[in-house]
């Protein structure tokens, strides 16, 4: 690997750094002169966080041409079909595996901390007081949601317009994803077919977008040591530390059985099933992606950095990470139904609901499944927790207990979205021998090959 991204990822953390520091300072200096605090969100407001948007516009920008070029790329440069079902088995089988893991993690957790019974009556009220209007809006969401049928399958799979649901409909939207995975994955088993020279041309066309779609990555990455300071200063010194500290054990247990998700079970699982990437090497390689993931939030916007560091650091085999990434920056959503888990039972907990054992499962199996139709932006899987809260009959607007510290813990689980899905790819790569190179750079020594 070159030191030029090693340096970039430093800078990008020591920004974020900057950037927490200075919003807590803020924050203490705020609660003695309170109009410091006033000016610096205002200022947050006019000028930091329209500076964060355009490094995230970057991002989405290359989203969808990324999505489909890498797919649809990824299953051309298999060349038979045959080849895709072991791949996508892999891929799945530990998407699965990871989002079932984490979710039995949190629930663990949240059985043995009970943070709910932490929560006083007249704190509990003045959160749900604070934080009503966003409630409603997220139990609005859930409540407008048909219910879950196999024509609701078809419904994510296939719209009747492609284009239209691609698209967003409108410019502050992003388009749904899962219709542009089929699409591209249709369009890449159909080049297949094709004959060798129009294939070699197909291939040629959407590995030229796909780099055309990295370059602007690289752009928005040289954007980053200032994007992603402004981004942490607005989120400290906007949603300040009260609510926080209000819901400290709770916060505190999440963030825990994230990092140990994070670092603990994707360690275990490059242990047991890579012999070219050890642990320590791999976190080394994809802190970058890790750092970008945690300031954005976003698995959507993360997502062409992961396509490049998979490639260009890792080495992962262009067909495996045009197949793996964008997959999984829409299903393999292991910290987010974790979370869905922790949130669901916490709120059960505050609210005097009791979750049994077999109930818990249910919320294990649902939560697995309704990750993956969350949507890989900040925020996005509010509206499925709401309606998780519903079908165990725990008041769904008890959400807003949480909006409070939700950007913080949304922060954490998408880094962990992210790093999963990189652990994947490098496992299914390795294990499906599609274009492993023996003793990549950042392997540990005596471990390669």
């Amino acid at each position: 690997m070159s030191d030029t991204p090693a340096r970039l990822a430093n800078r990008i953390l020591i920004g974020l750094g900057i950037g927490l520091v200075a919003g807590l300072l803020t924050l203490a200096l705020g609660h003695y002169v309170p109009g410091v605090l006033d000016a610096a969100q205002r200022l947050s407001v006019a000028v930091l966080d329209p500076l964060g948007q355009v490094f995230l516009r970057l991002l989405f920008f290359v989203v969808i041409p990324l999505v489909f070029a890498s797919l649809a790329g990824g299953v051309v440069q298999l060349g038979n079909l045959r080849k895709l079902g072991p791949l996508a088995g892999r891929t799945f089988g530990l998407f699965a595996l990871n989002m079932t893991i984490g979710v039995v993690l949190g629930l663990v957790m949240m059985n043995v901390l009970a943070p709910g019974a932490t929560i006083d009556a007249d704190t509990r009220e003045e959160l749900r007081a604070a934080y009503a209007g966003d409630a409603a809006r997220h139990v609005a969401t859930s409540e407008a949601r048909e219910p879950f049928t196999l024509m609701t399958v078809v419904d994510m799979f296939m719209p009747r317009n492609l284009f239209g649901a691609v698209s967003g409909f409108t410019r502050g939207g992003i388009g749904e994803i899962l219709p542009l995975i089929l699409f591209a994955l249709l369009v890449g088993a159909a080049g297949t077919r094709l004959a060798s020279e129009p294939q070699e041309r197909l291939r040629g066309a959407l590995e030229l977008v796909t780099r055309l779609m990295t370059g602007i990555v690289h752009f928005a990455l040289h954007l980053a040591p200032y994007a992603v300071p402004a981004m942490i200063y607005s989120v400290v010194v906007r949603v300040g530390w009260e609510f926080v500290l209000a819901l400290s054990v709770f916060v505190a247990g999440v963030l825990g059985v994230l990092a140990l998700h994070l670092f603990g079970t994707i360690s275990v699982l490059l242990s047991v099933f890579s012999k070219k990437w050890r642990p320590l090497p791999f976190f080394r390689a994809v802190r970058a992606v890790l750092i970008t993931a945690f300031s954005t939030s976003s698995s959507s916007a993360t997502m062409a950095t992961s396509m490049t560091v998979a490639r260009e650091t890792l080495k992962v085999s262009p067909g495996t990470a045009g197949f793996v990434i964008p997959l999984g920056a829409t299903m393999n959503m292991s910290g987010t139904a974790l979370f869905e888990g922790c949130v669901v039972l916490f709120v059960a907990q505050v609210f005097g609901v009791s979750l049994g054992l077999g109930e818990q499962l249910t919320l294990l199996l649902l939560a697995v499944l309704s990750a993956v139709a969350v949507a890989g932006i900040p925020g996005g899987s509010l509206p499925i927790i709401a309606g998780l809260c519903a079908t165990f009959g725990i008041p769904p607007d008890g959400i807003a207990i949480v909006l409070g510290v939700d950007r913080l813990l949304d922060m954490a689980r998408t880094t962990v979205n992210v790093g999963a899905d990189l652990a994947t790819a490098v496992i299914v790569d390795e294990r499906s021998h599609v274009g492993a190179s023996a003793g990549s750079p950042g392997a540990a020594p005596g471990v390669g090959g």
